[in-house]
């Protein structure tokens, strides 16, 4: 009898066990899936936006050269036009440099669910 009860305990922990591994897997999914979410949703603003920002600076600088080389037309047209290829082609340089070590730089991807992942091994230690 004793090893009847004894067997139902065992059997009791084992199902309560499951149930909270079932939890926390359930538990981490959601905050995986919650994750990829907010990073994609991130990305394509950061995108939409990047686009946006690049057209209309290079239509501003487009029409500030034009600007430029016509006011300069009849004294330092090819200085003037030597002058805004450079300073373009720098821009550019810096910023594909900036944007290269932008991208290195990006934090973590899935850092809420490496947090709670930590949180719950150290809860789990503690026990």
């Amino acid at each position: 009898m004793v090893d009847n009860n004894h067997a139902v305990g065992v059997l009791d922990r084992v199902a309560k066990f499951a149930a909270n591994l079932v939890a926390i897997t359930h538990t981490r999914l959601a905050l995986l899936s919650t994750d990829i979410e907010e990073e994609r949703e991130h990305l394509l603003s950061l995108l939409r936006w990047s686009l946006v920002s690049l057209f209309f600076m290079m239509l501003g600088l487009l029409l500030t050269a034009v600007l430029l080389i016509v006011l300069l037309w009849e004294s330092y047209r090819l200085t003037a036009i030597a002058g805004l290829a450079g300073f373009f082609l720098t821009a550019g340089a810096i910023s594909w440099y900036w944007a290269k070590r932008k991208a290195k730089a990006k934090p973590k991807l899935f850092w809420s669910s490496l947090m709670e992942l930590e949180r719950g091994q150290q809860h789990l230690d503690r026990s």
